[in-house]
């Protein structure tokens, strides 16, 4: 297929995950959809980040070509308008392959109208749309045509509202629809309701899947709780009663609850803690990107904090600032209208503006680097160079895992995400992880960075090794021609070693890894070199020697204290971080 884009036409070929499910989708919605059909097609479990909006493209493109449908309608249904906005440009993207013109519903009366077509088309709604205009009024019938499919995205009955009635609702709209759901996250076992719905899984493409292919990248955690230093009266908490409002905050029936995430944003906006984060943000991300270029997103609790906390890093870093959406560093991506105050009213603007500053983050070398923003982009928008996440707002469960999602993209030498916390998530990620494991999910879905520092101290250690008693340590102070000299001489050593050119491209490929992966970290920034204060010059161990091994030649001999970097971050500290826990751990260091 071929999708449009800034750059022009991409080709795009649906990976063997994509081609499997595809086929299996279609064989169950024709099976469901005709003739003593259940009307449950089943779910298409694919984690996030492996392609899941491109196979629903693929698989409608291969729907509306079924003989057995008799060309039938495509409803898409979201949960959000931004989220319906962006499935339905990527499949307007497409439209080649959907042979027509994807549409969105503006509201009910349209929705009824696109409905009323005899056959085909392929139409875009938010589950908003299937609420009755009364409370506790049984929804009208849109269409009873049994070539009607409903595609759900993310099937999950905290999305979808099905304690509210939307099985009733969608049974009553559309009575002979067949309905599959495509998510990225597990259906949760206890959730009957979304099986009753939508049917079984259809094919799974789990964490560890899709990393084993390179679909996906890792993501690693870490915690930055113990660098902001308040006081314990000024740390924001969170109990089990405002995870309710973490899990719907936009629900209109969690009003009683709204008090309680008020307060926690009162806390958590406050001008000396908002001053912390910044300085600590603004120090983690510079050390970051300077080892690995990309982008980074700052997830806050409210569009105030959003504002308040643009504003603190701009105090440290004026330059990042700009007023026109085509220059600068930092951005506030929401939404709001002219009576928000007066110091939001910059960052609010229309979804043509907000388009363009979504193309301008996705551009690798687009300076645009940092957005700040409450809700927006979490969900379904992808940013392939972005790898760094700070979560300074509650979240959990599938909320939790889809927004941390947003760093799993593969792209270029990123060897993996990170998600930075400042206010306290980690339970609820462990949560979500015992989840994603109990409902058959393979692989880690998060890596507590610790782990990456505890590889990078142990591949450090490897290539000292590999040096053994050859003196490097003037390399660091040397001029470039004492330097051009010990070159060669530490290329003898090392391939006079057996396999010593294989064993030191995989061990520096390997620490390179790392070392960006513990991108920002305190003892990765001990270390004076990338490489643990190794002389590395890529043309001289990229290109072997004739036979591949140098002649043996006496080393140079190395003074065991010639240099302050050869110290220090070796074995102690490596076991140290072996020995710290579980997968998933909150130390800040």
């Amino acid at each position: 297929m071929f999708e449009d884009s800034r750059q022009g036409p991409i080709k795009k070929v649906a990976g063997y995950h994509q081609f499997h499910a595809t086929r299996r989708a279609v064989a169950t919605t024709v099976k469901a959809a005709t003739q003593g059909g259940n009307r449950r097609a089943g779910v298409v479990w694919h984690t996030q980040g492996s392609g899941k909006s491109l196979t629903m493209v693929f698989y409608a493109g291969k729907l509306a070509m079924q003989p057995a449908l008799r060309n039938p309608t495509l409803v898409v249904i979201t949960d959000r308008n931004d989220l319906d906005d962006q499935l339905f440009g990527v499949f307007a993207g497409c439209a080649d392959v959907l042979r027509q013109t994807p549409v969105q519903a503006g509201d009910r009366a349209h929705l009824r109208e696109l409905l009323q077509v005899a056959s085909g088309g392929v139409v875009f709604t938010t589950i908003q749309k299937f609420l009755p205009e009364e409370k506790g009024d049984r929804f009208p019938m849109l269409s009873d045509r049994t070539n009607v499919i409903v595609i759900a995205d993310e099937a999950h009955r905290t999305q979808y509202g099905f304690v509210e009635g939307f099985a009733r609702n969608m049974r009553s709209a559309l009575p002979n629809a067949t309905f599959i759901a495509f998510t990225g996250t597990p259906v949760e076992l206890e959730d009957r309701d979304t099986r009753l719905v939508f049917g079984d899984y259809i094919d799974v493409y789990d964490v560890r899947r899709a990393e084993e292919d390179g679909a996906i990248v890792p993501i690693n955690f870490e915690s930055r709780l113990a660098k902001l230093d308040l006081p314990e009266a000024a740390k924001p908490r969170i109990d089990d009663e405002l995870e309710e409002v973490t899990e719907a905050e936009e629900s209109e029936d969690v009003e009683k609850l709204k008090a309680r995430w008020t307060q926690l944003e009162a806390v958590a906006g406050t001008r000396r803690r908002l001053e912390l984060v910044a300085q600590d943000l603004v120090q983690h991300w510079e050390r970051r990107r300077g080892k690995l270029p990309g982008k980074a997103i700052v997830v806050c609790m409210s569009r105030r904090i959003c504002v308040e906390l643009y504003d603190e890093i701009l105090k440290l870093r004026p330059e990042w600032h700009s007023d026109s959406d085509e220059e600068g560093t930092i951005k506030v991506m929401m939404t709001g209208s002219a009576s928000d105050p007066a110091p939001w009213q910059r960052h609010i603007r229309n979804s043509s503006r907000r388009k363009e500053l979504g193309d301008r983050f996705k551009d690798p070398d687009d300076r645009f680097e940092v957005v700040l923003v409450r809700d927006m982009w979490l969900t379904g928008f992808d940013a392939p160079s972005l790898h760094t996440m700070y979560i300074d707002k509650p979240m959990r469960g599938h909320t939790l895992m889809q927004a941390i999602a947003r760093v799993n993209r593969v792209f270029r030498d990123k060897p993996g995400g990170l998600v930075v916390e400042y206010i306290p998530i980690l339970a609820d990620l462990r949560r979500a992880v015992v989840e994603y494991t109990r409902s058959g999910g393979e692989g880690r879905p998060v890596v507590d960075q610790d782990e990456a520092v505890a590889v990078m101290l142990e591949k450090v250690d490897v290539l000292r090794g590999l040096f053994g008693p050859f003196d490097y340590a003037e390399w660091f102070s040397a001029d470039p021609a004492v330097r051009m000299k010990l070159l060669p001489e530490a290329q003898e050593h090392v391939l006079a070693q057996e396999n010593g050119r294989e064993r030191f491209v995989k061990t520096v490929l390997e620490l390179t890894k790392a070392f960006a992966l513990a991108a920002g970290r305190a003892r990765q920034a001990r270390l004076v070199h990338p490489l643990g204060g190794v002389p590395v010059s890529a043309p001289w161990y990229a290109s072997p020697s004739p036979g591949g091994r140098a002649p043996a030649k006496a080393p140079r001999r190395r003074d065991p204290c010639a240099h302050e970097a050869q110290r220090g971050a070796g074995p102690p500290l490596q076991r140290d971080a072996r020995e710290r826990g579980a997968p998933l751990r909150g130390e800040s260091h």
